[in-house]
């Protein structure tokens, strides 16, 4: 029989790729009387992606070095921020999200009878801890209410009170689980400062907190479950993995913002202890790293090429996802995966007897807007009014965009900017020359017209995601069918409000940096 871990050993396996630790002298303490007991919460929103096997393998290191843990599926935290699970839906993404850890745990040879799973309701409804929510609620300032919550809870213009109750719930979690220790991305850090500082007012005390890194995604930035191609799905068929590595970010010799190399570093490593390369014999045949440190050098010195490092990560997250695939390819867990994430964009259909119904749910989830970076205008060759541009979008080739700006835009102003790009519109030729999407803008609603393309926040990435509000977990159409007019209905609502914020039915155009907007034209239309 191995000999049990010492505290030393047990303190080095709790707190190993974890970017940072608040505590560490009580972490000590405790493991040199007793085991240490530590929750990990996740919010049951949106599909959990491969990047939740970050927190699974450190789950794996606690369980190693005989740490009692608990698994929060949060269900009303996932109603609180802002609606990302709405209250019918709730009961069933619960469940989704207990299959689905379950099954990621059970992947990488997690015994689930060393853990136990509670979910938010069975006692945050309770008289007790209501009464501690307003407790709290008499000491908390709004700002530091907000604060707390800015990294975690979704920011909008006029945010909901629910939000503002999101990290005082957070931090009562740690009371009522009865544990030392809170464990979570470093996204969380603002949350359990907070918890610092303010369960003592409540005669709790202090706990430690253990913070992952944030494991970018695939496009170079988070994972992120609003932004479809940044993430591989758990139930992502094979051929879909393959085509999503393929279009990840990972330039020759650079380690920084890689998520594949994250994904090795942070998920692969940590369950084998070593990652194998494979290639072909012409090019040096498979090679076997047993430290992350030598993988990393090689690959910034180019002796690994983003191909075979694709590849090989592929045939390992493969292997992973397998066992994940067959367990929800039982009738019982595909209804329960449609149920709880239904597709908006699939037909509803008409009632017996009616006439002129509505068979579809026009929502904005249906549109596939993405932020594009104009690498080239030129003016149309046969039309004085019309731009021809080359807008990056985040795909292996640039789309060809025919706009009617040239009155509006000098050339030099779009030239190398960021627009925001409507691109799943059917291809059409435009005086002979095919526009492949189209680039949304204000317009003012007096004369002389006035026009401003949208403007994406700063520092997003060709490529990112745009979502409104509320309709962060649709699938968009790969088509729109011109016919059907869904983009013409849906545009019908779109306004730019009095703060230069571009919305559909007064929810706000977003990506994960925050709202859309334009320069000056307040309550103008969008086209």
């Amino acid at each position: 029989m191995e000999a049990a871990p010492s505290p030393q050993e047990k303190y080095q396996l709790i707190t190993r790729n974890l970017q940072e630790v608040l505590g560490e002298d009580k972490l000590s303490a405790i493991l040199k009387e007793r085991e240490v007991k530590i929750y990990w919460g996740t919010a049951t929103t949106g599909k959990p992606h491969v990047a939740y096997f970050v927190p699974m393998s450190k789950i794996a290191d606690f369980l190693k070095a005989g740490c009692e843990v608990t698994i929060l599926f949060a269900d009303l935290h996932a109603y609180l921020d802002n609606m990302k699970a709405p209250w019918e839906l709730l009961e069933l993404r619960t469940r989704y999200y207990e299959n689905v850890i379950k099954a990621m745990l059970e992947s990488i040879g997690v015994p689930l009878e060393k853990l136990k799973f509670v979910r938010g309701t069975d006692y945050q409804l309770s008289k007790e801890y209501t009464l501690d929510v307003y407790r709290l609620s008499s000491v908390v300032t709004q700002h530091d209410a907000k604060k707390a919550g800015a990294e975690v809870v979704k920011q909008v213009e006029h945010p909901l009170l629910s939000g503002l109750l999101y990290p005082g719930l957070q931090a009562l979690d740690e009371e009522y689980l009865k544990v030392d220790a809170q464990f979570g991305g470093v996204d969380q850090r603002k949350i359990f400062t907070f918890a610092e500082k303010y369960l003592p007012s409540l005669g709790y005390a202090k706990r430690i907190h253990l913070m992952n890194p944030m494991v970018p995604g695939l496009t170079g930035s988070k994972m992120s479950s609003s932004e479809e191609d940044s993430k591989i799905d758990l139930l992502d068929r094979k051929e879909d993995v393959k085509k999503k590595l393929k279009k990840a970010f990972c330039e020759p010799g650079n380690v920084e913002n890689n998520g594949v190399l994250s994904f090795i570093k942070h998920v692969l490593f940590p369950l084998k202890s070593e990652f194998v390369i494979l290639r072909e014999e012409k090019w040096g045949g498979n090679k076997t790293y047993t430290d992350y440190e030598a993988l990393e050098k090689d690959f910034a010195e180019q002796v690994v090429h983003p191909g075979d490092l694709k590849n090989s990560v592929e045939v390992a997250l493969n292997k992973l996802l397998d066992p994940i695939r067959e367990k929800f390819n039982t009738p019982e867990l595909k209804k329960l995966t449609n149920a709880a994430y239904p597709s908006p964009s699939k037909a509803k259909p008409a009632e017996k007897g009616t006439k002129n119904s509505e068979p579809e749910n026009v929502v904005p989830s249906r549109l596939d807007i993405r932020v594009g970076k104009v690498i080239s205008v030129e003016k149309h060759p046969d039309a004085d009014s019309l731009y021809v541009e080359k807008i990056d979008v985040g795909e292996p080739e640039p789309r060809t965009v025919v706009s009617g700006l040239v009155q509006f835009v000098p050339k030099e102003q779009l030239q190398d900017r960021l627009v925001v790009l409507l691109c799943n519109l059917k291809p059409q030729k435009m005086r002979g020359v095919e526009s492949q999407g189209m680039v949304l803008c204000a317009s003012s609603l007096g004369e002389p017209r006035q026009v401003e393309p949208l403007d994406p926040p700063a520092g997003c990435c060709a490529g990112e995601r745009v979502y409104v509000e509320g309709y962060e977990d649709g699938e968009p159409d790969d088509e729109l069918k011109p016919k059907k007019k869904v983009f013409e209905k849906l545009q019908a609502d779109f306004r730019v409000s009095e703060d230069c914020v571009a919305q559909w039915k007064q929810r706000d155009f977003l990506t994960k940096l925050g709202s859309i907007s334009c320069k000056s034209l307040k309550g103008g239309s969008i086209s």
